[in-house]
C-alpha cells in the first residue's frame, strides 16, 4: 500500500490590518447665521485602525466637535442621500429598538468594524446624530493603509472650522 506523505499545514495567512484617514464635515444642524458665515467649512480629520467599530468612530466624532451631551446616532452606509431607505443603518444597540418596542432595522454599531464594512478610498457614508436636533455628517474615505497605527482610541490629525455649539442661541 502507498502512503502519500503528509505535508505540514500552512499557517493560516493573517488577516491584513488597516488604517483609514476618514474626512467628517458637517453639513447641516442647528447653527446660527452668524456662526456659519465665519466657518463656511468644518472638517475634522481622524485616522482608525480597522479593528476599531462604529461605536468607537461616533465617540471620536463626538469628541473632535466638541460636543458634551449624548444623544442617539445612526451611520448610513450606501445610500446616496441622508434617510436613503437602501442604505444600511448601524446605531447603538439602545437605540436599535423604537419607544413602540419595534427593532429599528438598524445593525449593532459596537460590534461593527471599520474592516467588516469593506469600504474603499473614495466612499462617503453618512454619520447622523442627536434625532431631535439633527446634526448631518458625511464621511469621506480618503485613505487606506496597510500596517497598524499604535493602539488606543480613533485620533483626531485636523481641524478645520471652530465647533458649532451643540445647543446654539438660534436667536442671536
Amino acid at each position: 500500500m502507498n502512503k502519500k506523505k503528509r505535508m505540514p499545514e500552512k499557517p493560516l495567512a493573517k488577516a491584513k490590518k488597516h488604517v483609514y484617514t476618514l474626512e467628517i464635515a458637517l453639513l447641516t444642524g442647528p447653527i446660527t447665521k452668524k456662526f456659519a458665515r465665519k466657518n463656511r467649512t468644518i472638517t475634522r480629520t481622524i485616522e482608525a485602525r480597522g479593528g476599531h467599530t462604529l461605536a468607537d468612530l461616533h465617540g471620536a466624532i463626538f469628541d473632535a466637535f466638541d460636543r458634551y451631551e449624548e444623544h442617539l446616532y445612526e451611520f448610513q452606509i450606501g445610500g446616496k442621500r441622508p434617510m436613503d431607505p437602501k442604505a444600511r443603518r448601524y446605531g447603538p444597540a439602545m437605540g436599535m429598538v423604537d419607544p413602540f418596542g419595534e427593532a429599528d432595522g438598524s445593525a449593532d454599531a459596537e460590534k461593527t468594524t471599520l474592516d467588516s464594512l469593506s469600504l474603499a478610498t473614495g466612499d462617503v457614508f453618512g454619520y447622523w446624530f442627536d434625532f431631535g436636533d439633527d446634526w448631518w455628517h458625511q464621511i469621506g474615505v480618503l485613505a487606506i493603509a496597510e500596517g497598524s497605527r499604535s493602539g488606543g482610541p480613533p485620533k483626531l490629525t485636523l481641524r478645520i472650522g471652530e465647533s458649532p455649539p451643540q445647543y446654539a442661541d438660534l436667536d442671536e
